[in-house]
């Protein structure tokens, strides 16, 4: 099946270049060029929470929710290098997390109506299936509980700095999977509009309080010898952030 090559594709890449991405795109930040959750302030409070992260890559965000007090933490990733490099770093820095080593689409030993917060940093845009997801995710929370997840705006995917001019490469409106060469490697995405996240979000029962998609003050306010990447940054987002409580 097409959606099970994509899988194996996409965890190769990780279980190869995990290394490569160790504590990059962890919070407090949600993304490159973003407002971080020290502006943003949308856990608010964890302490004696139950969290879960879909794609917990390094583990330095279980680690960020371990530092403020968090009570129970667990973690899912694809990547069996991701899983590793996890357990590792929290071990080492005296925390404990409940570790599992699956796709965010697969059932999997998650207790259900369990969690305070679910939340995923730059690792949702990596589902196969948003829909079967995200209603994976609403099963997890309990009733109000809330989720939080960032991924590149499909607008960075859709256009390029040419000229100092910003240029349309591919329409938005195109939800198909491509192929992109990464690290040496070819990985396979597809850039949904926001209103699929936002639809999705609705059919998984979930209600938005707040959307986010603003470049951080630095690269706002910094000098004009840019690069390419900054000079976008400053015209349009590079990501966005969704806060979704369950109803």
């Amino acid at each position: 099946m097409e959606s099970e090559n994509i899988l194996s594709t996409n965890k190769n890449y990780w279980d190869k270049m995990a290394d490569s991405w160790f504590g990059t795109t962890a919070l407090p930040e949600y993304g490159v060029q973003f407002i971080t959750e020290k502006e943003l302030n949308l856990f608010g409070a964890v302490k004696g929470k139950k969290l879960l992260e879909i794609g917990c890559g390094s583990g330095h965000s279980l680690k960020y929710h371990a530092e403020n007090g968090a009570a129970e933490l667990w973690g899912l990733d694809m990547s069996t290098s991701q899983i590793k490099n996890a357990g590792k770093l929290l071990s080492e820095c005296g925390y404990a997390a409940t570790l599992i080593n699956e796709p965010m689409e697969k059932e999997c030993q998650i207790p259900k109506n369990y969690f305070d917060f679910v939340y995923s940093i730059y690792a949702i845009g990596w589902t196969i299936d948003l829909q079967g997801s995200f209603d994976r995710i609403a099963s997890y929370l309990k009733k109000d509980g809330s989720f939080i997840f960032s991924w590149k705006h499909p607008l960075h995917h859709c256009v390029a700095m040419e000229d100092n001019k910003l240029v349309f490469q591919k329409s938005y409106f195109d939800e198909s999977w491509f192929d992109l060469s990464l690290d040496g490697f070819t990985v396979k995405l597809c850039n949904r509009k926001i209103s699929t996240y936002i639809n999705a979000l609705a059919k998984a029962g979930f209600v938005i309080e707040e959307m986010e998609e603003q470049t951080d003050r630095g690269t706002m306010e910094a000098a004009d010898d840019l690069s390419d990447r900054s000079q976008k940054a400053r015209q349009l987002p590079l990501s966005f952030v969704f806060k979704a409580r369950k109803l």
